[in-house]
């Protein structure tokens, strides 16, 4: 196979992370971090053909919810992930808060945010602005080095209230973007490394 077709074939990384947010999405909101390993759709079938009912088979790669993540630290917990070969890339969902621009200079100054005491205080300041913004968001890497982030924009409910359903029943915003999170995919490509 050529390296054009070889590009032509290769799953789409986006696609990947739209798929894991959809399948995310089917439980709602307020969930732990969640990690799936992409593994190749044919491999799969001919370790679990039980599967056959369940998986497109057209897809080069399949997403494989793995056991949750330990509380705590993100990136400790990203730290000491090692894939083996068969998984060819990874996903990771996770709940955030966004702020818009202008709301930075409103949090308070937290000092060194890579001190944990720090980071939780200048979390829980975000979770507790009145302009925040609840999201999903999904980032997914190839081990050759792709990557892509889908953000689910929470409905514009009213945050915190007393009936919760008005914000699940509000419009959601789907963003797309490869940048939306370098940070994130570059700590996942990490857990790819040999």
């Amino acid at each position: 196979m050529t390296e054009s077709e070889n590009r032509a074939t290769a799953p789409s990384v986006a696609a990947l992370a739209r798929e894991v947010e959809e399948f995310v999405a089917t439980a709602g909101w307020d969930q732990q971090p969640q990690l799936f390993a992409l593994v190749p759709t044919g491999e799969l079938l001919r370790q679990q053909p039980e599967l056959a009912g369940q998986l497109d088979a057209s897809s080069a790669l399949t997403p494989v919810a793995q056991e949750g993540l330990p509380e705590g630290d993100l990136a400790e917990a990203l730290g000491r992930i090692a894939w083996p070969e068969t998984v060819h890339g990874c996903a990771l969902a996770q709940e955030i808060i966004v702020l818009p621009p202008d709301a930075e200079s409103e949090l308070p100054d937290t000092g060194d945010a890579a001190d944990p005491e720090d980071a939780e205080r200048l979390r829980r300041a975000a979770a507790d602005h009145p302009s925040r913004t609840e999201a999903r968001l999904v980032a997914a890497v190839l081990r050759d080095g792709p990557g892509a982030c889908v953000m689910r924009l929470r409905g514009t409910g009213s945050p915190g209230g007393e009936n919760q359903d008005d914000q699940d029943d509000s419009v959601e915003e789907i963003i797309e973007h490869p940048d939306l999170a370098p940070n994130l995919l570059d700590a996942l490509r990490t857990t790819l490394l040999p």
